[in-house]
């Protein structure tokens, strides 16, 4: 009989790969959950494997029984799929990055126009600290599968540069323009990565650089977008967001708007009790 650990498994983008139990493991380290419930939950998924089954079904599976045993476990552990609710639009995801970058010691402005030597731009986020300034871009994916591709670096390539251009001519400009960021929410292709790092871009996704990518910032900062909760419907987390209400630690500071939403002192107890939960790196 076939190890249970040699089973190719099916991803989101429809290629398959081993099935990896580390990955699965690591992933439930990062909720907080002891080495005891982790082990448990690998066993169990493990047992359950079956050749050609898609990381969705394991990602449900897991997901059940993270949240049996505590929700909080499981808002972290939805983070990725989190981020895509996100949509449609990008807007929701710049604020995130925003967010982010003005809880590492920036400040931060979302949607500014900028001029460049040959045309205007919007940048999604611009960010200055230590008198230097950082145009940022992200290209945000609605859909798990998608890449971000060689094309998107090389595009906001160009535009960084017309930017710089103009940039360099103002003669009395005291502040340093720093190299471009491009941020994304899935993963760079192998050719984005190696002109990014030939053009002196600064990549930013779901899982680059290594241990300081978005999944490492977030669980560091503790910087939850409300998605993450699994006590909030979608229909109040859409509320919220067209409130501009991005971050748990937003919605902690602004509980008034559950009122709102016509929910209940108990439910609004559980959900302020997980979003507390959250807003502790």
């Amino acid at each position: 009989m076939k190890n249970k650990t040699e089973f190719d498994i099916i991803k989101s983008s429809g290629a398959k790969a081993k099935f990896s139990i580390d990955k699965l493991r690591n992933s439930l380290k990062h909720t907080g959950a002891n080495h005891e419930l982790v082990e448990k939950i690998v066993d169990q998924v493990r047992d359950e494997l079956y050749e050609g089954i898609s990381t969705n079904e394991i990602y449900n599976r897991a997901f059940a029984l993270l949240k049996k045993r505590k929700s909080v476990f499981a808002s972290k552990y939805k983070l990725k799929k989190a981020i895509y609710e996100l949509g449609p639009t990008g807007f929701p995801f710049e604020r995130l990055i925003s967010a982010l970058l003005t809880y590492s010691g920036y400040r931060t402005k979302v949607g500014i126009v900028m001029d460049g030597l040959c045309v205007t731009h919007e940048i999604d986020v611009v960010a200055e600290k230590n008198n230097t300034v950082t145009v940022i871009e992200c290209k945000f994916h609605g859909e798990e599968g998608r890449n971000c591709n060689v094309k998107i670096p090389l595009y906001i390539h160009s535009r960084y540069n017309d930017v710089k251009s103009h940039w360099n001519t103002k003669t009395n400009e005291t502040k340093t323009l720093g190299p471009g960021w491009v941020v994304t929410n899935t993963r760079f292709t192998l050719d984005a990565v190696k002109y990014g790092t030939c053009a002196d871009l600064y990549l930013l996704s779901w899982d680059y650089p290594f241990n300081n990518g978005l999944k490492d910032r977030i669980d560091r900062l503790g910087l939850y977008p409300i998605t993450v909760s699994t006590i909030l419907s979608s229909s109040e987390k859409q509320f919220l967001l067209s409130r501009d209400v991005v971050l748990c630690r937003e919605l902690w500071k602004n509980k008034f708007l559950l009122d709102h939403l016509g929910i209940s002192i108990t439910r609004k107890s559980k959900i302020l009790n997980e979003i507390e939960q959250l807003c502790n790196p």
